[in-house]
């Protein structure tokens, strides 16, 4: 294809409001501020967002349970006291198996 008749064929086929409004449309879609890619990521993102707020409550749900129990309950208190802070009674010897 020549020179000519390129230029023929776009004559034919393209016009300045076709140019135009394909040229606003990817202004739009891609280099807005509120493009199709940005909008996209920021959907990925909120989706993070509220998998992570599940996982933080289900973990809130289970402290606030633990925190009930070590209220009520002395034997779950010293338990969770030896296990986790490796404290002993003065008469105790203590192993630490890893």
């Amino acid at each position: 294809m020549n020179y000519q008749e390129l230029r023929a064929w776009s004559k034919r086929y393209l016009s300045l409001t076709l140019v135009a409004a394909i040229g606003v449309a990817a202004v739009v879609l891609f280099f807005n501020e509120n493009s199709l890619v940005k909008s996209v990521e920021q959907e990925r993102r909120i989706e993070e967002l509220n998998a992570a707020i599940s996982e933080a409550g289900d973990t809130l749900m289970y402290y606030r349970r633990l925190n009930r129990q070590l209220d009520r309950d002395r034997e779950t208190m010293e338990r969770i006291v030896r296990e986790e802070h490796h404290m002993q009674r003065p008469e105790e010897d203590v192993y630490i198996f890893e």
